[in-house]
């Protein structure tokens, strides 16, 4: 069996970018052990990912048309039917014709996905829908925030978290913002009375350029922080790519790595191409999960050269779904990846 033989870094990254850390050399990995990115080689953006009651992966994407399923996260199958009933889609489609950035989280013990719908930056919505009793099948709930109520423009890219009191909170936005909601404790609508908070991002009037205005959201607790990953720029771009802040709490100030307010506009990129890389524009990412070596692994959406814009679709480019490995300064805690960019090739979690 054909052998790898490579010099293993374990690295930190500093605030000048430079690398510190133990490096164990000649270790020996088995090569064919490897995956090659992208991990499922089909326009799938916006993924969201979910462990389901009988153990498996499964993830859909923007559209909610193709649920694919895993056992590693690197090796991914359709599905022989979509994630919602057609029933659901035709009714979702009757609020607003574009289906977004789906989310799936388990709350007060159900399975329910959050889901954009989106019209125009002035007319965007965000509903739920729960699972029935097919697996990673899903039906409409509720509605649970609406741009026309709440003036927030572009109100999409749900993420629900639960903070370790029980609260249950709604992170979403782009343009307008990223802004946080509390909901009911069954996760199916806003708390009476709830407040909308500004958590991070400029909006796209303060920034046209559109370089402090940030979407994606998704959080992730490590070693006492939670972790705001965001993503920047424009998602069409070789420019799209991923930063991150932090917090102590949900409801608390995200920082950037040198203590910038987040609200402000800062960030820190973790994760960025040059328009010449053959996978460009990183971003949007679904859930970060830790295998049992605890390894944290995360799935996002990248351009790739090798999938070329449609003749319907000329200004568009697919996005394909990549896995990465998540590293963590063992100083600061924060995270980083592996040179600052996508791998082209990946050495499984293991679960």
């Amino acid at each position: 069996m054909k052998k790898l033989l490579f010099s293993l870094a374990v690295l930190t990254l500093t605030a000048c970018g430079t690398k510190t850390g133990t490096t164990l050399e000649n270790t020996e990995v088995d090569s064919t052990l490897y995956v090659s990115n992208p991990v499922w080689n089909e326009d799938f953006p916006d993924p969201t990912i979910w462990t389901g009651n009988d153990g498996k992966f499964y993830a859909t994407a923007t559209g909610l048309r193709t649920l694919l399923t895993s056992t590693d996260l690197a090796h991914w199958t359709k599905m022989d039917y979509a994630p919602i009933t057609e029933e659901t889609r035709q009714l979702l489609k009757s609020y607003n014709p574009n289906i977004w950035a789906p989310d799936v989280a388990i709350i007060n013990g159900q399975r329910l996905m959050y889901v954009t719908l989106h019209k125009t930056k002035e007319d965007s919505r965000i509903v739920v829908l729960k699972e029935t009793e097919k697996p990673g099948l899903f039906e409409f709930a509720n509605l649970i925030t609406w741009s026309c109520d709440t003036g927030i423009e572009d109100t999409i890219d749900p993420e629900p978290v639960i903070a370790e009191d029980g609260t249950v909170w709604l992170f979403f936005g782009s343009v307008g913002g990223i802004h946080r909601v509390e909901l009911e404790k069954d996760g199916l609508s806003v708390k009476k009375d709830a407040e909308y908070i500004h958590v991070a991002g400029k909006t796209v009037k303060e920034d046209p350029s559109r370089k402090l205005v940030y979407e994606g959201s998704y959080l992730y607790k490590h070693d006492g922080y939670w972790y705001l990953f965001v993503s920047g720029g424009f998602y069409n771009s070789h420019d799209y790519h991923m930063l991150v802040g932090r917090s102590e709490t949900l409801d608390g100030e995200f920082l950037d790595k040198d203590g910038n307010k987040m609200t402000d506009g800062y960030a820190t990129t973790i994760l960025s191409t040059t328009e010449d890389a053959f996978f460009f524009g990183p971003g949007h990412n679904g859930e970060i999960f830790e295998d049992a070596e605890g390894k944290t692994y995360i799935l996002y959406h990248c351009h790739s050269k090798a999938l070329k814009p449609t003749s319907e679709r000329s200004d568009y480019n697919p996005r394909p779904m990549l896995l990465q490995e998540i590293l963590w300064d063992e100083k600061t805690g924060w995270p980083y990846f592996q040179d600052n960019t996508t791998a082209e090739k990946v050495l499984p979690p293991t679960f």
